[in-house]
């Protein structure tokens, strides 16, 4: 059981509103948090539900974030314990989407154009059209074809990539920034149960750490090319990393008390963004960043600034 807090704009995560959307999933969150966590079949007892149904909603729930699930031993074999991710959930709507976007600069990083990375395997890059380079291979994250790169996974260490501050050119004082980009853990093979702590730092500066729950197989992401085995990493999570004067977010979820102030921006020419997991990270359980043309949604790295 978990007390933190979760705050959302209704409009950015939708997915999560339809989560909610059910009497079945709500009845689900408030056994978890008046309960402790349970299998699927106690949820199914205790709610009185067939066993497909409590399973097919509380994939629902894990997809969009609501619950998490740890794997425990059992009198036979093992099982899967659904536990709820958080105290409270509250819609906020003190900051129109609408608003904050069209006043955003916005710019998109390909994948491969990193400046550093210190990177320990298993580890690795392709393209849309193949691997780039050797697997396992840390000295392969050199290779000019990154420039490419889709999809890039490793297992300690980080990529940083540099962002021009375009706030300096236009003059004006940033009120925000965002990160978006695909996520998960990177396992051999994959498991959807494989936590691994992804930490964030802006400008040298610490943002905070977001736990990505496994490294998704289940199915091919929609935009990974058919050369790319099934078995390996199809698709990961689009998790927003904001950074406001309040402090530091993912998804709306308060991560550290880092702001925007503690950036110093107008005393730099470029935002560094460096991403990776750290070798005492309390779950190493590596990373997969996915890009143009590989997971789920076949975008850059974005940068939203918004002014």
């Amino acid at each position: 059981m978990t007390d933190k807090v979760l705050v959302i704009d209704p409009i950015e995560r939708q997915d999560l509103i339809k989560g909610l959307a059910s009497d079945v999933r709500v009845m689900m969150l408030k056994l978890l948090r008046t309960s402790g966590p349970k299998n699927v079949n106690e949820i199914a007892e205790e709610l009185k539900l067939p066993q497909s149904t409590a399973s097919i909603n509380l994939k629902v729930l894990e997809d969009c974030g609501l619950i998490y699930t740890e794997g425990q031993r059992a009198k036979k074999g093992s099982q899967k314990l659904c536990y709820s991710a958080f105290r409270e959930i509250l819609i906020s709507f003190s900051e129109p989407v609408t608003d904050r976007m069209a006043e955003a600069i916005t710019v998109s990083m390909p994948l491969g154009l990193y400046t550093e990375f210190e990177v320990s395997g298993p580890c690795g890059m392709c393209s849309r059209d193949g691997v780039i380079g050797l697997l396992d291979v840390p000295d392969t994250f050199l290779d000019p074809n990154r420039m490419k790169a889709g999809l890039l996974w490793f297992n300690t260490g980080f990529v940083e990539y540099q962002f021009p501050n375009n706030t300096l050119l236009k003059k004006a004082k940033p009120k925000a920034i965002e990160f978006a980009m695909e996520l998960s853990s990177e396992v051999p093979g994959t498991s959807a149960n494989w936590p691994s702590d992804i930490f964030l730092q802006v400008n040298g500066t610490e943002i905070g750490t977001w736990t990505s729950p496994g490294d998704y197989g289940d199915k091919r992401g929609n935009f990974t090319p058919d050369w790319w085995k099934l078995a390996g990493s199809q698709y990961g999570m689009l998790k927003n990393w904001r950074i406001n004067g309040q402090g530091s977010f993912v998804d709306g979820m308060k991560i550290s008390n880092v702001t925007l102030d503690d950036l110093h921006l107008d005393q730099h020419r470029s935002i560094r963004m460096r991403i990776g997991v750290k070798d005492d990270a309390e779950h190493p359980g590596g990373i997969n960043i996915f890009g143009s043309g590989f997971g789920n949604y076949g975008q850059d790295i974005v940068l939203r600034i918004q002014v």
